[in-house]
């Protein structure tokens, strides 16, 4: 007898109690991940804490952290939620402030590794970002210190601590030095 799984919609996940995870839908599979570790959300709030003032001064757009959802696709329903995500002005003033998921993809997804993270998890994330249409992705690495940002799966900057992470004409001016990341 073959079983099949219930696919769930976005707005079943926007119905579901708060318990505690971090729920995405894959596909219309409900993916729950547990809370973060106290060093990524460290990370996470530093790099948000440099972009956010930035986007504000130069009214770039809105930047949304960890709770924010993204709808990538509505059938099946997809729904990712990054560390940090970053929609343009114009998105912004055409859609406004949706009481619920935000309905595109973001332009830039921030996702800070933790060392529970599987890789190959990950890299699933990076691809359907990029592929829903956000411009960039940037994987924060703690273990080794280290960032890559994705333009296309092909695309892709390897940063160290010596270097600058650089919103590019994502978010234009926006830089932070790597080596205060990881501090």
């Amino acid at each position: 007898m073959a079983t099949t799984t219930q696919r769930m919609t976005a707005d079943e996940l926007l119905d579901l109690p708060d318990d505690g995870f971090r729920c995405e839908l894959v596909r219309g599979e409900l993916i729950r991940t547990a809370p973060t570790k106290n060093y990524h959300g460290e990370i996470a709030a530093y790099v948000a804490g440099t972009l956010i003032p930035h986007v504000r001064r130069n009214g770039l757009g809105k930047v949304y952290i960890a709770d924010a959802g993204f709808l990538l696709a509505s059938n099946p329903a997809h729904v990712r939620v990054p560390d940090i995500g970053f929609v343009r002005r114009e998105r912004v003033e055409r859609i406004g402030r949706p009481d619920s998921l935000w309905p595109e993809p973001p332009a830039l997804a921030i996702e800070v590794i933790s060392p529970s993270d599987r890789y190959s998890d990950v890299e699933k994330k990076v691809v359907d970002y990029l592929e829903a249409g956000t411009l960039m992705v940037i994987l924060l690495e703690s273990r080794t210190r280290t960032a890559k940002m994705y333009r296309s799966p092909t695309d892709v900057v390897a940063l160290t601590e010596a270097d600058t992470l650089d919103g590019g004409d994502v978010v234009p001016g926006w830089r932070m030095p790597m080596s205060e990341i990881f501090d």
